[in-house]
Parts: structure tokens; C-alpha cells; sequence
């Protein structure tokens, strides 16, 4: 009935809007290298007032790292819907954001953000759940599927980079847990706070 619905709706020269997110989780004691990854894309966000073209390069560089630090995955999750009407598309893009803002330690520092004159003693969390929300125009068959195992979820984030040198996305949000140098996330606080994970 989808398939039949998308017919019509391409036929009758309708845009159609991927909005997904993806959760993954990393474990290890190298992973707090990449909250300067993610804090920096943060702020970058913050300073350029969401210009959708620093929000993708953000999400390249984040994107990038990830596929970096493959070795650290632990567990996965992801949601979606396909929308052909771009307010509705905005919406659920709404929605996700809210949701992914009100997780546990998700809000970061951006005024007092991490420099090389840190002390080295603050502890280092070995647990990392990082959330990606993006919406582009189109078919992205690569995210439009279970990405809750290993090849699928690289296959996923290098299809997220391509929609930014596309220039198919419209809109882009990242969260993390912890979003702070400092801040601990418990495995127990893993599985309580995102059970939308599934182990890799």
C-alpha cells in the first residue's frame, strides 16, 4: 500500500521527506576523544545560526569520526517516517529534536567547552550514546532500513555524508549523552534511558 501511495505521490510531482534518526552507542576508553568532535560541531552550529551548510559539514565530521571509532560500537537503534508533505516533514523533525534534547545528560556546555588547559584528572566516560536526526529530500534507501548491525550502520552514516555533498539535506540535528567533559554515563543509565538500542 506504501509502494502504491509513493507511485501516486511521484506521479502527481509531490517532494518526498526522509526524516530519521539513529542512536549509537560506543564503549571504551577511547571514546571521550570524541566529545571534542561533537562539541566542536556543536558550537559550530550555535555561531553560524544553523547554516544548513556548516550543520552538514558537522554532520560529515561527526559522521567520519564515527566510522573511525567503528571498533567502539556496542549497540544501535534507529526510527523514521517518509512524509510528502514538507510541514508534517517538519514536524516530526520537531518532535525528534525535543525528544533527543530531554535525554539523560544530553544538554552541552557550549560556553565553557573543553580546552587543552583541562585538567586530566576529571573521570572519562567509557560509554557514549551519540543521536542523529536528519531530513532530506528523496529516497535514502541506505536509512530507510534495520540499521542495528555492523555493515548497515556504516553503510547508514556514509550515506548521511553523501546527502550533505548531494545537498539533499533539510534540516540536521546531533545529541549526545554525555554532552559534558566530567560527566559519567552508566551502563545501567544506557539501558534505562535509550532502550531503543540493540546490541551490535
Amino acid at each position: 500500500m506504501n509502494a502504491w501511495r509513493d507511485r501516486l505521490n511521484q506521479f502527481t510531482g509531490k517532494t518526498r521527506f526522509v526524516v530519521c534518526r539513529i542512536f549509537i552507542h560506543l564503549v571504551g576508553d577511547e571514546v571521550a576523544p570524541l566529545l571534542g568532535i561533537l562539541n566542536s560541531a556543536a558550537r559550530d552550529a550555535v555561531d553560524t545560526e544553523g547554516d544548513m551548510q556548516e550543520l552538514g559539514e558537522g554532520l560529515v565530521e561527526i559522521c567520519q569520526g564515527l566510522l573511525q571509532h567503528d571498533i567502539y560500537w556496542q549497540a544501535a537503534g534507529n526510527e523514521g517516517e517518509v512524509f510528502w508533505d514538507e510541514g508534517e516533514a517538519g514536524d516530526f523533525v520537531t518532535e525528534l529534536f525535543t525528544d533527543s534534547a530531554q535525554r539523560y545528560l544530553s544538554t552541552p556546555a557550549l560556553e565553557s567547552a573543553g580546552t587543552a588547559d583541562d585538567p586530566l584528572t576529571l573521570p572519562a566516560t567509557r560509554n557514549l550514546v551519540v543521536m542523529l536526526t536528519i531530513a532530506s529530500e528523496g529516497e535514502v534507501p541506505e536509512l530507510e532500513t534495520d540499521l542495528a548491525n555492523m555493515s548497515a550502520l556504516r553503510i547508514g552514516l556514509k550515506a548521511m555524508i553523501n546527502l550533505h555533498y548531494q545537498e539533499r539535506l533539510r534540516a540536521v540535528q546531533v545529541h549526545f549523552s554525555p554532552a559534558r567533559l566530567g560527566d559519567e554515563l552508566t551502563p545501567d543509565q544506557v539501558l534505562s534511558n535509550f532502550p531503543e538500542l540493540i546490541p551490535l
